[in-house]
């Protein structure tokens, strides 16, 4: 028996649509054209219309000539979510795109009326069978461009929603922070009128003192001198706080010798720790490398640190350490024995002007402000532990090198 070498219908029937090509191509750009509702093409040139129809013909004519739409499913569908992405990034809804398939498929089923008037070896049977896989792979072609088009979609409208929550997030940080930095500049305003208020009532009632009592004018002098002295600091502090909070220069990077540097702290911290009757307990550890960072702005730190110990410490001792802290940081520790943080104190201990101990002691309440407000700078990392009545511990960990702070755009 030998074996039939007749090429099927439908075979033939695909190798007439590939030598048509040209000709199909161009006369579904004109329907594509001519419809009125497919807007987005009249934006496109010959070419990005054309886009992966020819990939799309292949795979038509490759299911016509094994009579099995299965056997090439997969390069369709390939072809298929290409020309969906494609499609949607040129602007295409989805009812555009299904518009423009359709015309392929009329294109086609006129091509294949066509071919059916000239191949008499064509039946009605061949045809019936060749309309039905077209069919079929356009509404493969059509589904799977459509999924294709709802995932982008559905991806940009995440992406969307995304930064629409983040905007919404850095907006409610915003207004967050402008809240707080109202509440913070109402607080400020307070503690100054009120310390102002304090300063004069004081200087009056010495004035007034030397005015009736010429005999005790060196109490009431001395009375005054202590209030100037006070005011001065809090002036200077203010001063101090200002100058960090509005400081927009970039940070000045430097090697900086943490051995010298603690020398310095030692030496000008000890007179004033001892005047109180307290005992000045330091250590340097020698492991510790010079540092790249701002050595002004340490310096700061320690000295707010040791003058709010040596402040709240009535006795015992206030104690220094500079430590390594791992491979990549180093710290500093600031301990005293004084009237320590109560719990209640805990979250509002950074806060400007708050004053642990209350009024009985003196000072302007921005000391540790300024060093919270400086770590940010240095990137430093503050943790505190402390108990009523025991003392209180600040340890601030520092970058042993610190990043070069990068430019705004």
């Amino acid at each position: 028996m030998k074996n039939d070498t007749r090429v099927s219908p439908l075979r033939n029937f695909a190798e007439f649509v590939r030598a048509e090509r040209v000709r199909l191509t161009e006369q579904w750009m004109n329907a594509v054209f001519g419809d009125v509702d497919l807007v987005e093409a009249d934006k496109l040139t010959y070419q990005q219309l054309a886009d992966h129809l020819p990939e799309i013909l292949d795979g038509l004519c490759a299911a016509l000539e094994v009579d099995d739409l299965e056997h090439v499913e997969t390069e369709i569908e390939r072809d298929a979510r290409k020309h969906g992405i494609v499609r949607w990034r040129q602007g295409y809804r989805i009812e555009e795109l299904v518009r423009e398939l359709d015309l392929f498929h009329l294109v086609l089923a006129d091509v294949l009326d066509e071919y059916a008037t000239r191949d008499n070896g064509f039946t009605r049977s061949h045809e019936k069978r060749a309309r039905r896989l077209i069919a079929e792979a356009l509404s493969m072609v059509t589904l799977a461009s459509i999924k294709e088009v709802v995932s982008e979609r559905d991806r940009k409208i995440d992406e969307y929603t995304g930064r629409l929550e983040r905007a919404n997030h850095e907006l409610t940080l915003k207004q967050r922070l402008v809240s707080e930095l109202y509440e913070s500049r109402m607080h400020i305003t307070r503690s100054v009128v009120h310390d102002l208020r304090n300063f004069l009532n004081s200087f009056s009632m010495a004035l007034q003192l030397i005015a009736r009592v010429p005999a005790k004018a060196d109490t009431a002098l001395q009375l005054a001198n202590r209030q100037a002295a006070d005011m001065k600091a809090l002036v200077e502090q203010m001063v101090e706080y200002s100058v960090i909070l509005g400081d927009g220069t970039p940070l000045t990077l430097e090697q900086v010798d943490l051995h010298e540097l603690y020398e310095e702290l030692v030496a000008s911290s000890r007179p004033s720790i001892e005047e109180k009757g307290l005992t000045l307990r330091a250590a340097f550890d020698p492991a510790l490398p010079a540092v790249t960072s701002n050595r002004l702005k340490i310096k700061q730190i320690a000295v707010n640190l040791l003058t709010n110990a040596t402040k709240y410490t009535k006795s015992g001792q206030v104690e220094l350490y500079f430590l390594t802290a791992g491979p990549q940081h180093w710290s500093i520790r600031v301990s005293d024995t004084g009237v320590g943080i109560a719990p209640a104190d805990a979250d509002r201990v950074f806060a400007e002007f708050e004053r642990a101990a209350g009024e009985e002691i003196p000072g302007t309440g921005l000391g540790l402000a300024i060093v919270k407000e400086l770590c940010r700078v240095l990137d430093g990392h503050i943790d505190f532990a402390s108990r009523e009545g025991v003392g209180t511990t600040f340890t601030i960990r520092f970058p042993l090198t610190l990043a070069e702070p990068e430019e705004e755009a």
